[in-house]
């Protein structure tokens, strides 16, 4: 057991160390929002801070699920409708759950190309990634294949198990208005879907007995796990 334990951790070091000298998620954000605040309407950049501040003043973050919490179970379609259930992975191991706003979110394309990079790491330390988001099937597959994903990316409709997870918000009025200019909501999300509500984009590492023991959880939508951070976490499971 110490001798798989040694080889995994220099595994895992060997990988991680190739990873560091990549640029970090975050600058790559930055980079993104550098350039989209170039040219962005004022009143606009003043409503998405505001929008931001208002999840920090429902406290979301708080009330979502914790370290050292249960995870709870659900069942959800993958993008090519076969349904997954959290239990029957987490038999096969260690789970990185990861939600994200939507294909439509520059962030969130950023993000997931990022994780698709670690995933042969993830796997090396016995764990899977999967990706939930309120899209429908549809549009997670167009999503999935525009990031060139090998993990599952899961449609959750109405977002049912965000709100288990507790990670539900709701946009402000003006927040609401400026994204319907930009992208139809209920196409992404199905005709039934609310226009006014997201889950926060958070990273859970769950071990297999469903206890939550890595949670990064942000009001800020353009913060989001660093892919070092993730591979610590798994490596530091017992």
């Amino acid at each position: 057991m110490k001798l798989t334990s040694l080889l995994l951790s220099t595994c895992f070091l060997s990988l991680s160390s190739v990873y560091a000298e990549e640029e970090s998620l975050a600058a790559v954000i930055e980079a993104k929002k550098s350039a989209g605040r170039a040219n962005a309407d004022p009143e606009k950049l003043k409503a998405y801070a505001e929008g931001i501040q208002a999840v920090k003043d429902a406290e979301t973050v708080k009330a979502a699920i914790q370290e050292g919490e249960i995870a709870p179970d659900f069942t959800l379609p993958n993008a090519s409708g076969t349904e997954i259930t959290l239990s029957e992975k987490l038999k096969e191991g260690p789970v990185v759950l990861v939600w994200y706003r939507g294909g439509w979110c520059p962030y969130c394309n950023l993000q997931l190309a990022a994780y698709q990079k670690i995933l042969p790491q993830i796997e090396e330390l016995g764990a899977q990634m999967i990706a939930i988001s309120p899209e429908v099937p549809d549009k997670s597959l167009t999503t999935t294949e525009k990031n060139g994903l090998r993990f599952e990316v899961l449609s959750d409709a109405n977002l049912v198990v965000s709100k288990e997870y507790g990670l539900v918000f709701e946009l402000t009025p003006e927040v609401e208005k400026y994204y319907s200019e930009f992208f139809d909501m209920k196409e992404f999300n199905g005709a039934d879907a609310a226009t006014n509500e997201l889950p926060l984009a958070a990273t859970y590492v769950i071990k297999p007995d469903g206890t939550v023991t890595w949670a990064f959880l942000d009001a800020d939508y353009t913060k989001r796990a660093e892919p070092r951070d993730i591979l610590a976490a798994l490596d530091g499971l017992e």
